[in-house]
């Protein structure tokens, strides 16, 4: 299997923001002579004929000032506070979550640097040997992928203080070229990382470090937290680099920092996985208590919720633990055979709401919750449980889908996993039993239902033995041992061997055809697991502060692959994204815990986020409307103004954070502000959702969604939804017929009408200091008291110095062809064009606005859907669906195609309600965000199909979305471009026998339909 890569966005930019700091300087392949270091007379005559001509970058020679006006023009588009000054010749920082593909980003940085300024000469340096194989890996499964778009390759390597021919290579080359090094290699004791800056009789008297230097190498730093203490920071000096790039989630210092994605972005975006966290509490270690383990609570529309017990039984020999679904009068003193310790223990009330069971002498039990006497090794059974059933319930749901689930178990003894005996002969260790016996047990007691043969055929076609699989280090006599620990803080291992292994089966373990799905390797190599395919991680050891929760969940965040290679992000699953890509942690810990350390360290890592909603979060910002041309600066009286409406909708608590109400209704289209603040909604709502929330970024806990929607059968059957599905399931193709001159015509008059860039000036304040307060005075400077200030005008942004690409950068926004782009350039008004003197980034970012917004309506007035034979099948309504809590986000529904419905909004929730209350409804359901229409701008997933009894309505058959608000000025645009496409999808594929419509609640939806 080969992994496929996309061009993503936001790689594209954080590579453009990097590139554009150095705007305005000349593509160069300078070339120099390389010191060939021959000293006797028989090594000259062996080398005269010999080349010595090397390949170096570039010197820089646009001025600081430039690169500083660019650097803070970078920064502006992306919404980091400017710099006031270049941190050395020449840093700049990048901040990407983990998972996001950070390496890709910086190869595909290689090769805009290369591809515009001619550099070619790059050093990767990491901090370890797990992340330098894992960079490696990287390079060589993204090689087809980056031919393809640029037409050449990197030659990468890894530098080996034994091999230095290649750093020969790496001199004289004139393509392309990587050193990949690890920090260890150049800064330990050892004569190993000595060697690169000594004189080497077999390197002819030379050394290394100046081959290397000599090439004026671009420094790419990986994890710069980890690489760059004071001593390795000296010795980063001896490679002579042109620039030092920084790439990180979690930076101590930021150096000129030109692009961020923090982990709040990146989860907003879904571009990882969501996490969730199944916790074990454990309370009461004495043995007077009985031993109770409440795995979950199980909710059923038509009878009372039972509740899955682990207690202990008397046997005939033994007393052994059990696990059984229990109902409300249950007796465990009765049940377990008259063991003492449960007198008293019957079951009073089972709580789905609360997911805890009561017995009758006044013991309240929560899910996940261990009571009792419960030892070490028991508790690592729990965990091993937990981990298959849950990798289960996940793999039943993905198996259709042809995405492979993977769980890793983390541990600290490999004696734990696998032992030898005395004639070398490898035998089960006490987890590697524990985990058999448990997935027979597991696999016994899973109930599958029909339409799920091919995946029963799957599991029964894998043996417990051979479904798991160990990674670890190996020793002279080939067998696997504890990896010795060469870095104490992180607790990890340098075994470059056991890394090899890991990355070589990478793709391997990715196939359905592979029968390994359950990862047993040691905690020091967990660096070399980044497999997207990871859902499930279970660290088997006892809970130490010092390895850091981001570090235990970072290992599976990335997004899945299916089983051809293909990523499943938003392009492949549309809104259900984090449907499929969740993440469980079973922890050894409780959930609260979990959680608290994992948001502390968050926090850290979103330090720069603004805390509270407050009037100074809008003051002195400039917010724009919906069409990208008007720009409304905020003042104190506008902020104050912002704050009340958003107080007045009950957006914000007391403690001046977003309420859940703000999110819902920013979810559901309903987020209403103040009239005369109306046009600017979309970036009023991204300054609320800069805020760092605690809340939006917890981990759900995986035992408190406690309801699962299952489809109705009967309702399947019913002639009232084959007729609706039969009308509504077929695919589509979408064509757009338009002249190229229509467009560039309603560009040109919409430019020539709307833009307007806003003048650059420098404010100039003058103060005074009349008294110190104190050193806090001084350090949040409010010890000046200002006496004056005065507006300049700042002079045209383009300098002479700085070749701008106006037609490239319109045509990257726009997607329109060179030549349209410079048509509409050619035919806008002077004292428009004149505008890009002023400030060219504004007048690039207006006009793209402009052009977008009248190609969306071109596309509108002319696209056409034409119905294809392929069809949605019945299989989505079973494939990967979400989970929900009851009287949280899932109610139970009479009418629905489902027993239950999980919602994103009260609003959705009140339009269910309203369905399965109304007489004329026959049967509905919330479609799958498997089911979706392609448009121009996405998929896109309507939210509801619905078929009525026929009788007093004038459609039968009707698909809905639902918004809270109806007015199309209020609708964004690329919203308003999709429900027009949608409208002209349902139109082409039943003949008008499908209404599609947009309503904002149940009694909007009847007046449309009501004769």
């Amino acid at each position: 299997m080969k992994l496929k890569f996309k061009h993503q966005k936001f790689q594209e930019d954080a590579a453009m923001a990097v590139c554009d700091v150095f705007a305005g300087q000349p593509f160069a392949s300078p070339t120099y002579i390389v010191d060939s270091g021959l000293s006797d007379d028989v090594q000259r005559v062996m080398f005269a004929e010999q080349d010595y001509t090397g390949f170096n970058n570039g010197k820089i020679i646009i001025s600081n000032e430039v690169i500083l006006r660019n650097l803070r023009e970078v920064q502006k588009r992306n919404q980091i506070r400017p710099s006031q000054e270049l941190e050395g010749k020449y840093n700049l920082t990048i901040e990407m979550e983990t998972g996001v593909g950070k390496t890709y980003t910086y190869i595909k940085t290689i090769y805009e640097l290369n591809k515009r300024y001619g550099w070619c000469k790059f050093i990767v340096v990491v901090p370890s040997v797990a992340i330098r194989e894992g960079v490696f890996k990287s390079f060589e499964i993204t090689k087809d992928h980056f031919v393809e778009e640029y037409n050449k390759k990197i030659r990468y390597f890894i530098y080996n203080s034994s091999d230095l021919t290649r750093i020969e290579h790496f001199a004289s080359d004139s393509a392309i070229n990587v050193m990949i090094i690890n920090s260890q290699a150049f800064n330990a004791r050892g004569e190993a990382a000595r060697r690169i800056t000594m004189k080497l009789d077999s390197f002819r008297s030379r050394r290394p470090i100046d081959v290397i230097a000599a090439t004026n190498p671009i420094l790419i730093i990986d994890e710069p937290q980890s690489v760059e203490g004071t001593a390795t920071a000296e010795k980063l000096k001896d490679f002579n680099p042109l620039m030092t790039l920084r790439y990180s989630a979690t930076h101590k210092k930021e150096y000129n920092l030109v692009y961020r994605l923090d982990a709040m972005e990146a989860y907003n975006k879904k571009l990882v996985k969501k996490i969730s966290v199944k916790g074990i509490t454990v309370s009461g270690t004495t043995g007077t208590e009985g031993y109770l383990y409440l795995e979950k609570i199980n909710v059923f529309p038509n009878k009372a919720p039972t509740a899955t017990l682990e207690f202990e039984m008397r046997g005939a020999t033994a007393v052994r633990k059990v696990s059984r679904n229990v109902k409300e009068k249950h007796n465990l003193y009765e049940q377990s055979g008259g063991l003492d310790e449960y007198r008293g223990y019957t079951v009073s009330k089972i709580d789905a709401l609360s997911n805890t069971v009561e017995f009758t002498n006044g013991v309240v039990i929560s899910a996940g919750d261990v009571k009792g006497l419960a030892n070490e090794d028991h508790l690592r059974r729990i965990q091993i449980r937990e981990t298959i059933n849950s990798h289960l319930a996940r793999e039943r749901k993905l198996f259709r889908e042809g995405i492979k689930v993977l769980s890793l178990f983390f541990i600290d003894e490999v004696a734990k996993y696998k032992q030898y005996d005395y004639s070398g002969t490898v035998f089960n260790g006490e987890y590697a039993v524990i985990f058999e016996e448990e997935y027979k047990a597991s696999f016994e007691n899973l109930q599958l239902e029909f339409g799920e043969e091919s995946y029963s055929k799957y599991l029964e076609g894998i043996a417990a033995e051979k479904t798991h699989a160990g990674y670890f280090s190996i020793d002279k006599s080939n067998r696997i041992k504890d990896s010795t620990i060469n870095n104490r803080k992180e607790k990890t291992s340098d075994d470059s061997d056991a890394y090899d292994l890991i990355m070589k089966d990478k793709e391997r373990l990715l196939s359905l055809d592979e029968p390994v799905r359950f990862i047993f390797s040691h905690s020091a190599l967990r660096e070399g697991w980044d497999n997207p395919n990871v859902f499930q991680i279970c660290t088997l050891k006892q809970s130490s502060s010092d390895v850091r929760k981001r570090q235990e969940v970072g290992r599976g965040l990335r997004l899945c692959v299916n089983n051809n290679g293909d990523r499943m992000d938003s392009n492949s699953l549309g809104s259900n994204v984090h449907n499929v890509n969740i993440l469980t942690v079973v922890a050894n810990e409780s959930y609260n815990s979990f959680v608290k350390q994992l948001q502390t360290e968050i926090a850290d890592v979103v330090a720069y986020r603004p805390k509270e909603v407050t009037a100074e979060l809008f003051m002195n910002r400039g917010i724009t409307d919906s069409s990208g041309t008007k720009v409304l600066e905020v003042d104190r009286a506008v902020a104050y103004k912002i704050i009340c409406s958003l107080i007045g909708n009950d957006y914000i608590d007391d403690h001046n954070l977003p309420t859940d109400k703000y999110h819902e209704d920013v979810n559901s289209g309903k987020f209403v502000v103040a009239e005369e603040f109306e046009p600017y909604k979309a970036d009023i709502i991204s300054i609320v959702s800069s805020v760092y929330d605690p809340k939006a970024l917890a981990p759900e806990d995986a035992r408190s969604n406690n309801v699962e929607p299952r489809v109705n059968k009967e309702k399947l059957q019913m002639s009232a939804f084959k007729e609706l599905w039969n009308r509504i399931n077929s695919k589509s193709a979408y064509v757009v017929y338009f002249e190229a001159d229509e467009l560039v015509e309603n560009s040109i008059e919409a430019i020539n009408n709307s833009l307007n860039v806003s003048q650059i000036y420098y404010k100039v304040e003058q103060g005074e200091m009349e008294e110190i307060e104190g050193r806090e005075a001084l350090e949040a400077g409010e010890a000046f008291a200002n006496a004056r200030a005065e507006n300049i005008v700042s002079e045209p942004s383009v300098s002479t110095q700085v070749k701008y690409d106006l037609i490239g950068k319109i045509v990257t926004e726009t997607g329109l062809t060179r030549s349209a782009v410079a048509a509409i350039l050619k035919g806008i008004n002077e004292e428009k064009f004149s505008l890009f003197v002023q400030n060219p980034e504004e007048f690039i970012i207006k006009t793209s606005n402009i052009i977008n917004e009248q190609k969306a309506t071109v596309i509108i007035e002319h696209i056409t859907y034409n119905k294809l034979q392929e069809a949605y099948s019945m299989d989505i309504f079973t494939d990967a669906s979400m989970k929900g809590k009851l009287g949280k986000n899932a109610i139970q529904t009479n009418k629905h195609l489902y027993d239950y419905l999980i919602y994103d909004s009260e609003n959705e929730k009140n339009f269910a309600v309203g369905l399965d209350n109304q007489n004329e409804v026959a049967v509905y359901v919330k479609l799958p965000g498997g089911f979706y229409i392609n448009t121009p701008v996405g998929k896109y997933n309507p939210d509801w199909a619905i078929a009525f009894n026929i009788g007093n309505v004038r459609h039968i058959y009707f698909v809905a979305e639902t918004k809270g608000s109806l007015s199309t000025l209020q609708l964004r645009e690329i919203e308003r471009l999709k429900i027009d496409c949608a409208r002209e999808h349902f139109r082409a594929i039943s003949n008008g026998s499908v209404k599609y419509d947009v309503v904002d609640s149940y009694q909007t939806l009847l007046e449309k339909v009501l004769r």
